[in-house]
């Protein structure tokens, strides 16, 4: 090798070293670091190190330039919430805490991380983990005490929505309910983003936008095999989820998932026709730049999480760009994240135990929960029980001004009471919200009624979907034509034989 190439060959290894370790200094989370620092000096005994591991960008930083003024008081996040976690910890306990907090950046990065041997007290994944985690016996099961609505302090068990409550309580993994393992962090839906200046609300409103040739090169899918999995059933089984037969059915909500989570073979085949015709369509599969493709216009539509559809259109609104939402007619996909104690950290550890509950209800404050909605930008599980705080924080970002035209009333009793018709949580917004932010943050209860939670897959339906997502995004092998094949052939082979004669020449040389 010449002393050029080597010089060469130092510079990209320097380089890429270099990148290497810029990557993992920027994916150390300040808290990580400060509370590090902290647990090295911490000697005395009776603290409790709690080692959580949540999302990036997932809960509030403080250093707030302005509070929010709500009827209920003032909201302002000076210290990060973990931080006062760690002060208010001590205060009601009396026991010293530092939380080692880190950060993650998928469900399947979380996992295997897991199954190298990381240990983590406390972990927010989300809701198809919970489930398999739950049945592969990871999770460690609330105590009986952190249930008890006589304790002050439990301000999860006390102010967690009735809708969420009956969620995890209704669905179950091996008869165990989700919320014997799992308490509710963020949720959210599934739909459509668009410019309606560009697309109708009838076109929004269905999966089969995502195909619609009227649209092509100007639509974002997601480039996740779950989410446009979810997409693409809806799609493909459009006809079936809006006839009246199907929508009328007794069993209604329990069809729904069904077809929804349906993985046979027949239908991953569909979905991966469809979605192969999809990928000719649309502008871009995408994890994040579908916000600034609709903000500066490069596409009429985006599939998107409605927190990112809530940031979006804010985003847009700052420059007089009006962006809408639509919940498709066929179906949502109703996602969670929530808090989980792993067996592996708490170690039958009671004050570890303790100390992870008490974060979780540390967060769960109204206070808090407005804190973290306002800075992350998805919707709270909390509705705040008593507290008017969290009703009083969408008072402030949605509700309509006095003597304010063209209003509507927006019922959200089923969310905070479990009642739509109670007349206390009926609120008055500008009608343009209907299908705008607060559907996004806080959809109608109609819209809930449509919604599937997606189910974790078993070893032998990941293969199948895996490799269905492989052949969509990557290239198909069973759609090469039988004359590729041969052509293929011919070479391979050429190449085999003028091997072979190179081999046979370079021993005759030797000779």
């Amino acid at each position: 090798m010449s002393k050029r190439y080597k010089r060469l060959l130092s510079v990209i290894i320097s380089i890429v070293l270099l990148a290497g370790i810029a990557t993992a200094v920027g994916a150390v989370d300040i808290f990580s670091l400060k509370n590090s620092e902290q647990a090295a000096m911490a000697s005395d005994s009776d603290t409790i190190i709690l080692r959580v591991c949540n999302w990036e960008e997932y809960i509030d930083t403080g250093d707030w330039d302005e509070a929010i003024e709500l009827d209920s008081g003032e909201i302002k996040g000076e210290n990060s919430i973990v931080k006062d976690f760690e002060d208010w910890y001590y205060q009601i306990y009396g026991k010293k805490v530092v939380v080692e907090y880190s950060t993650v950046g998928t469900n399947e990065e979380l996992y295997n991380m897991l199954t190298l041997g990381d240990e983590y007290d406390l972990i927010c994944p989300s809701e198809y983990m919970i489930m398999k985690l739950m049945a592969e016996g990871w999770l460690e099961p609330f105590s009986e005490q952190f249930f008890d609505k006589n304790v002050t302090e439990n301000y999860y068990t006390r102010g967690v929505s009735p809708f969420i409550r009956s969620t995890f309580d209704e669905n179950t993994i091996n008869g165990e309910a989700w919320s014997r393992y799992a308490a509710g962090y963020m949720w959210g839906i599934t739909g459509i983003v668009y410019n309606p200046e560009e697309v109708t609300e009838e076109e929004a409103s269905t999966w089969k936008i995502i195909s619609n040739d009227k649209f092509k090169r100007q639509i974002t899918i997601k480039d996740n095999v779950r989410d446009s999995m979810f997409a693409a059933v809806g799609a493909i089984k459009s006809d079936k989820l809006l006839s009246s037969s199907f929508l009328n059915a007794a069993d209604y909500k329990e069809r729904l998932s069904a077809e929804m989570n349906d993985t046979s073979e027949e239908t991953i085949e569909q979905i991966q026709e469809y979605l192969q015709a999809v990928k000719d369509n649309a502008y871009s599969f995408e994890t994040d730049s579908a916000k600034a493709d609709m903000i500066t216009g490069k596409v009429v539509a985006g599939y998107q999480w409605s927190g990112d559809a809530v940031y979006t259109m804010d985003q847009a609104e700052k420059d007089d760009f009006y962006l809408d939402f639509a919940v498709p007619r066929e179906s949502t996909n109703l996602y969670f994240d929530g808090w989980c104690m792993l067996k592996n950290g708490i170690k039958d550890s009671a004050e570890k135990k303790q100390a992870a509950e008490g974060f979780i209800n540390f967060l769960s404050k109204p206070e808090n929960a407005v804190r973290n909605m306002d800075y992350i930008g998805y919707t709270s599980v909390i509705s705040g029980g008593d507290s008017p705080v969290v009703y009083d924080y969408i008072k402030w970002n949605y509700g309509a001004e006095d003597g304010g035209e063209d209003t509507v009333t927006y019922p959200l009793g089923y969310f905070f009471s479990g009642d739509t018709e109670d007349k206390k949580y009926m609120l008055t917004v500008p009608a343009e919200q209907t299908h705008r932010q607060l559907s996004a943050q806080y959809p109608t209860e109609e819209m809930i009624e449509r919604s599937a939670v997606m189910s974790y897959f078993d070893t032998e339906e990941n293969a199948r979907i895996n490799q269905m997502w492989i052949n969509v995004r990557c290239y198909n092998i069973e759609n090469v034509p039988v004359w590729a094949w041969i052509v293929t052939g011919l070479v391979i082979a050429g190449l085999i034989v003028l091997a072979v004669r190179k081999h046979f020449k370079k021993k005759v040389y030797i000779k």
